[in-house]
């Protein structure tokens, strides 16, 4: 292939698409998928400049496009797991359909793809988050003394706090963040609730899965963490809330720890600075929600 030629570039592009596109996001995944002969393309920038041609010209034509995240690892591991020959491109697009079904996707909504690609890369890491938090869940097993299933009990136990949570809390549109350190890495989910919300059948579903599958390992690994919770009510300020994970129970945070936590980078330790027009509080009372833990360390 002439890699000056546009229009053969196009369409080379316009072969690999067949309603979702297998979008690789970032030069690493892009030279890795050069290692076969198929794959005639040498330019990130100039393959996402194409992409997003194509999807503007799709839209434009009326059809509608699914972006997913192409990840080149996981689609040589689709191959050899299915037989398939990598180099073809039935295989690429084999692969971008089973991708379209379970893999991380946002459908293209004309935004420009320097915003779409990283809430493309976020949803891929709130869908692996959900998985892998599934995953040790259900590795939990039984109780030792009881026999109740862990996971299952631990994750009973997050939506009933967040029930209470959501039915305490002040007035307002609710952030919720929950963080759970550890091996391998933190785990973060947020949630949004607007000021109308106190059931959580009302929340977004996937939101919903996610922060309770989270806040559950956190319970049943007894695994340090903590609960945010900012609640927006203009013209009020915004008012903060915290609860540390401790022990497989939330306990609530001094306004002073609350103000600490905010204001200090998770990543770094260093302080930020506080934002104008916040107040950091202690949380409602969640005392009534301290029930069995089952220990897991």
């Amino acid at each position: 292939m002439a890699h000056t030629d546009q229009r053969t570039l196009r369409r080379f592009l316009r072969r690999e698409i067949a309603g979702t596109i297998g979008l690789l996001t970032d030069d690493h995944d892009f030279q890795a998928m050069r290692r076969y002969r198929a794959f005639d393309l040498d330019d990130h920038t100039a393959y996402l400049r194409q992409i997003e041609a194509l999807l503007m010209s799709r839209a434009a034509l009326g059809s509608h496009t699914t972006v997913a995240l192409f990840d080149p690892e996981e689609y040589a591991e689709f191959c050899t797991a299915a037989g398939l020959d990598p180099e073809t491109r039935s295989s690429r697009t084999r692969f971008t359909a089973e991708l379209a079904a379970t893999g991380a996707t946002l459908p293209y909504d004309g935004r420009p793809l320097s915003t779409l690609l990283p809430a493309l890369v976020d949803e891929a890491v709130r869908q692996a988050t959900w998985e892998y938090a599934g995953t040790l869940l259900a590795r939990l097993g039984p109780c030792p003394t009881c026999g109740e299933d862990i996971g299952r009990a631990a994750h009973t136990r997050a939506a009933l706090l967040l029930t209470h949570i959501l039915d305490t809390a002040p007035p307002g549109a609710r952030h919720l963040v929950c963080t759970v350190s550890g091996p391998p890495e933190t785990l973060i989910a947020d949630l949004h609730a607007d000021e109308n919300t106190t059931d959580p059948r009302q929340l977004d579903e996937t939101e919903l899965l996610e922060f309770t599958s989270v806040l559950a390992v956190g319970l049943a690994t007894h695994s340090p963490g903590g609960l945010v919770m900012r609640i927006t009510a203009p013209p009020a300020p915004d008012r903060v809330h915290g609860w540390r994970l401790r022990t497989g129970h939330l306990e609530p945070l001094t306004a002073a720890e609350v103000f600490d936590a905010y204001c200090t980078d998770v990543e770094t330790g260093e302080p930020i600075a506080p934002e104008p027009g916040v107040d950091y509080c202690a949380p409602p009372d969640l005392d009534g929600e301290r029930g069995p833990t089952h220990g897991h360390h």
